[in-house]
């Protein structure tokens, strides 16, 4: 008798055991369902990263190295390219990011959390008073960076013009800007000739 209660005592843990992972892994789907704006945001922002430092190297050469009567156009072409690259790849790293969040996500989320905790975040996403927060979220951010860059400014812009020079120094390359290089030395007048 002993050994049927404990075989069904085993059993219902099982069953119960099992029930909860499906439990906990559905909350945790949920939660990265919500997540999904989020997540679409993250394959954004790497794929304007990727073609950042592009799109810099090319304003930069756009200023110093094309005839300014050819700018304009040469920098609607550049444009043309960059929006063509991230219309391409955007949709392929979003899809990814969607794909691959439940793998790298979905096990953090269920051992760090108990299905009960699951169960509050996903209350709290929900929320009005969440959503709030996710509007407001933006608006504090920029209002702290305009504050902290208005404030180290004076600070960090001579840091800045030391590391320039630092690394041109560095790779061999001009430390003044081409106007501000010391005239050419003069060549001597000539003597008048003697007749």
């Amino acid at each position: 008798m002993k050994k049927i209660k404990l075989a069904l005592l085993t059993a219902a843990l099982a069953t119960s055991s099992f029930a909860m992972a499906q439990d906990k892994s559905a909350l945790v789907k949920q939660f990265i369902d919500l997540q999904r704006p989020g997540i679409e945001a993250l394959a954004r922002g790497l794929v304007e990263q990727s073609s950042a430092p592009i799109a810099q190297a090319g304003s930069q050469y756009l200023q110093t190295q094309v005839p300014a009567d050819k700018r304009e156009a040469a920098a609607k072409a550049a444009d043309v390219e960059l929006k063509k690259y991230f219309d391409e790849t955007y949709p392929i790293v979003r899809d990814r990011a969607v794909q691959l969040a439940p793998t790298a996500i979905g096990p953090l989320m269920e051992q760090t959390f108990t299905e009960d905790e699951l169960r509050q975040l996903l209350a709290w996403i929900s929320s009005p008073l969440s959503k709030k927060y996710q509007d407001l979220n933006p608006k504090m951010q920029a209002a702290l960076t305009e504050k902290l860059v208005t404030d180290t400014r004076s600070t960090v812009e001579p840091k800045m013009r030391t590391l320039d020079t630092a690394v041109a120094k560095a790779l061999g390359a001009p430390t003044e800007a081409p106007a501000a290089q010391a005239p050419a030395a003069k060549t001597p007048a000539k003597a008048p000739a003697k007749k």
